[in-house]
C-alpha cells in the first residue's frame, strides 16, 4: 500500500465532503484505540475545526490515559483542534437502573450496546450545535466482515473515512502518520465492557485471521480444503458475516403492491 498517498486521498476525501455538504468540520470519539486515533488524525489534516469527544462509561483508566495523550497530540501537531469530556456514567447507570432486572448474556449485550448508543447521541448532540460530521471509526473487517459494531450505535455515523481499510493498513497509515507507540501497542478493544477484554477476546480470532478469511471468502476460496485452525477461524468468520448482515444491508422496507394501494 502507497501510505503517504492513501492518507492524501482520505483527507482529501474528507474535505471535499464537508465542503460539499455545507458542514463546518468533524467530531468524533477518542476512545484510546488505532481506530479512532487514526480518523482524528485524518479529520485534523483537512484543516477543518475537529472537537474530540472523550466519553467514558466506567472506562479503564489506560483507554482513558490513551485517548487524553492522543488528543494532546492533535492539539500539538495541529491547528483548530478541540477536545471535551462528557461523563456518560452517571447517564448510564439511570438507565440501567431503570431497566426489569434481567439474567443472562442477551441482558448483557443489550446494555454493553447502550454504551456506544449513549455515545453515539452525545456525537450528534454536538454535531448538531457546531454544524459538525460525525466521523465513524469502524474499519473493514469489522464493518463488512464480521460486523463488529453496535447497530445504531458506533454504527450510527455521518461519514466512514477509513472503512475500506483493513486493519493491518489502518496500523500503517496510523504509525506513517507519527500516530503515539502506546496506541501502537495497545490490543484492539472496543472499550463497552469496563475492563480491559480484547477485541481478539470477544470474537475469538486476531485481526490478521479475520482479514484473511475476509480475503478467502471474497475470492471463493474452497472452504472444504481447509483443517485445522483455518478451518476453524473460516467457519467463525461466516458465522459471524452471516448473524450480522443485519449491519450491513440496508433496512428492508415492506414494498406494498401497486394493486393494493389504487
Amino acid at each position: 500500500m502507497q501510505t503517504s498517498r492513501v492518507i492524501d486521498h482520505i483527507t482529501d476525501w474528507l474535505r471535499t465532503y464537508s465542503d460539499n455538504s455545507g458542514t463546518a468540520g468533524f467530531v468524533i470519539g477518542v476512545s484510546g484505540g488505532i481506530d479512532s486515533a487514526l480518523t482524528s488524525t485524518l479529520c485534523a489534516r483537512t484543516g477543518k475545526p475537529l472537537l474530540c469527544l472523550e466519553m467514558p462509561i466506567h472506562q479503564h483508566r489506560s483507554q482513558v490515559t490513551r485517548a487524553a495523550n492522543h488528543i494532546e497530540w492533535l492539539q500539538t501537531n495541529f491547528n483548530d483542534v478541540s477536545r471535551l469530556e462528557v461523563d456518560l456514567t452517571p447517564v448510564y447507570d439511570a438507565f440501567a437502573a431503570a431497566q426489569p432486572a434481567a439474567e443472562g448474556w442477551g441482558h448483557d449485550m443489550g446494555l454493553v450496546n447502550a454504551r456506544a448508543r449513549l455515545r453515539m447521541t452525545t456525537l450528534y448532540y454536538h454535531a448538531q450545535k457546531h454544524g459538525f460530521l460525525v466521523a465513524g471509526t469502524g474499519n473493514k473487517v469489522e464493518d463488512f466482515g464480521v460486523g463488529f459494531y453496535t447497530k445504531y450505535g458506533d454504527g450510527g455515523v455521518d461519514l466512514s473515512p477509513i472503512a475500506d481499510l483493513y486493519k493491518s493498513e489502518v496500523y500503517a497509515l496510523a504509525k506513517e502518520l507519527g500516530v503515539n507507540q502506546e496506541i501502537l501497542d495497545a490490543a484492539p478493544t472496543d472499550g463497552l465492557w469496563g475492563d480491559n477484554r480484547t477485541d481478539e477476546d470477544q470474537i475469538g480470532a486476531t485481526y490478521p485471521e479475520l482479514e484473511w478469511a475476509m480475503e478467502f471468502n471474497r475470492q471463493g476460496g474452497n472452504a472444504d480444503a481447509l483443517e485445522g485452525r483455518q478451518a476453524e477461524v473460516y467457519a467463525l468468520y461466516m458465522k459471524l458475516h452471516r448473524a450480522n448482515q443485519h449491519k450491513m444491508v440496508p433496512i428492508p422496507v415492506c414494498e406494498i403492491p401497486a394493486e393494493l394501494t389504487a
